[in-house]
């Protein structure tokens, strides 16, 4: 027998759907950081890692240009913890006996490649060109859309399907 989400002990549930309400909880407050700081618009995000657009070389910015020590360590903290979160998450989806087959692998690796590739698309708009922008909104948007597909999926089977 395989081991599945809805076959586990009562605690070992209880342990999971609590870990996973807790790990969207914090995702979530990041989603609303990124609302709160960008207005989830293009300009937003050009803007927050840009700075803001000044004509008068005495007028005062309102944001400066993101240096690059703190693209450093926001790209590595961020890296680093979501990598864990989406592999942490992603491994308790894979129990799930809800999807299976390729959009289950889509949904368990997509969160982890969009990762890198909104990061490295937010150097891009900092550095090369902001047009790299609407990679960000794409990648982030897949990213953040698999993360909750994975966690509604996966206490849907823990809280409201039984076992056999």
């Amino acid at each position: 027998m395989t081991l599945k989400l809805k076959t586990l002990d009562k605690p070992l549930k209880l342990l999971l759907a609590a870990y996973l309400f807790a790990i969207t909880t914090g995702v979530s407050i990041g989603v609303l950081f990124i609302r709160h700081t960008t207005h989830m618009s293009t300009e937003g995000v050009i803007e927050r890692f840009n700075g803001s657009l000044s004509d008068d070389d005495f007028e005062i910015r309102e944001v400066y240009p993101k240096p690059l020590s703190e693209l450093i360590i926001t790209t590595h903290n961020h890296i680093l913890g979501l990598s864990f979160v989406f592999f942490t998450v992603g491994l308790i989806f894979y129990f799930n006996s809800i999807i299976d087959g390729r959009w289950k692998i889509f949904l368990m690796v997509e969160p982890l490649i969009s990762l890198l590739v909104s990061f490295s698309s937010i150097w891009l708009v900092r550095f090369y060109n902001p047009s790299f922008v609407y990679l960000t909104f794409i990648s982030s948007f897949l990213m953040f859309a698999s993360f909750y597909i994975m966690v509604a999926i996966s206490l849907f089977e823990i809280i409201f399907i039984k076992k056999l």
